[in-house]
């Protein structure tokens, strides 16, 4: 930084990071170390085993090593930065380090359309289970996942060019740990009303258009569930949806508080906390959410613990 307050031009910001919890400073870096390790792990060995398993090779299935891989993605983008400032004074970062910190963080936009191209493989293969195969072909799938991959990319980029057009003259203290946008917001001293304006409208756009989707497809299944005569039918469909309606609800909860408020000074501190939720807690969740009460996953690692034992036995 040089000069006074009025032509002072930022070029390095301080993350504050977790710096308000001095005592707890070891703790939390244990606790959030070994999230970090259990998620990618976790999200890694999924994507494996569902390209290791042809009895996986199912849409659904498809989706979900997508998720998986966007949540490995979303992880490492936030957090090595954050281990290092554990223990590093000043906890600073540059500009062009912040701006594409928060590009890659903003993988979140293509997550928003992941879940909702997941509810529609849930309402075909409920609704219309006999042209289950010949709606959801693989050539859909893979083109919704590249459709989702890329208005999430496009949205990220609106907001990145609409972001680097912003003046920073101090102060450059982020009470966050990672560089997101209503942090940047608020400690710019250029006019933020049309970037405001734009962060609702994506927040609209890619969280409650989402969700809206979201809702009609689980309308349209309910009602199907309603109608099978059977309890063991009716427990089974729903079981299929309970991993997904869970993911949704946790990651859409957390990720509209943060975007669809103000960002004001007061506020900073409560988005802290649920980005630590939606960036550290769900990803790491989310293999669990879909492995522990889902039969197919179950049996899929059964299938590769007795190849692997027969190949060792060999």
């Amino acid at each position: 930084m040089a000069g006074g307050r009025n032509n002072t031009i930022v070029i390095r910001f301080i993350l504050l990071g977790f710096s308000d919890y001095p005592k707890l400073k070891i703790v939390l870096f244990a606790v959030f170390l070994g999230s970090y390790f259990l998620t990618v792990a976790w999200n890694l060995d999924l994507i494996i085993l569902i390209r290791m398993d042809s009895y996986l090779h199912t849409p659904m299935y498809f989706f979900l090593s997508n998720l998986s891989f966007l949540d490995f993605c979303y992880v490492t983008s936030t957090t090595p930065k954050m281990f290092s400032d554990f223990f590093q004074k000043p906890k600073s970062i540059s500009f062009w380090g912040c701006t594409i910190q928060y590009f890659f963080s903003s993988l979140g936009l293509t997550e928003c359309c992941l879940l909702a191209a997941m509810a529609y493989d849930r309402y075909a293969a409920i609704c219309n289970p006999l042209l289950y195969s010949a709606n959801m072909s693989p050539t859909l799938c893979v083109q919704m996942t590249v459709g989702a991959y890329i208005t999430g990319l496009f949205g990220s980029l609106i907001q990145l060019c609409a972001l680097l057009q912003l003046n920073f003259c101090g102060p450059n203290i982020i009470n966050h740990f990672f560089c997101d946008l209503p942090q940047l917001l608020v400690l710019s001293c250029s006019e933020t009303f049309f970037l405001k304006v734009m962060k609702f409208v994506i927040a609209v756009i890619f969280g409650v258009i989402s969700v809206f989707v979201i809702m009609i497809s689980y309308g349209y299944i309910v009602a199907t569930i309603l109608k099978i005569s059977s309890v063991e039918g009716r427990s089974k469909a729903f079981n299929t949806c309970t991993s997904h309606l869970t993911a949704v609800i946790c990651f859409f909860g957390s990720g509209l508080f943060v975007y669809m408020h103000p960002s004001t000074d007061n506020s900073l501190g409560h988005d802290k906390m649920a980005s630590v939720f939606y960036t550290m807690v769900i990803p790491m969740l989310n293999p669990l959410i879909y492995s522990l009460r889902n039969k197919e996953i179950k049996d899929a690692i059964k299938r590769c613990k007795k190849k692997a034992f027969s190949h060792c036995h060999c």
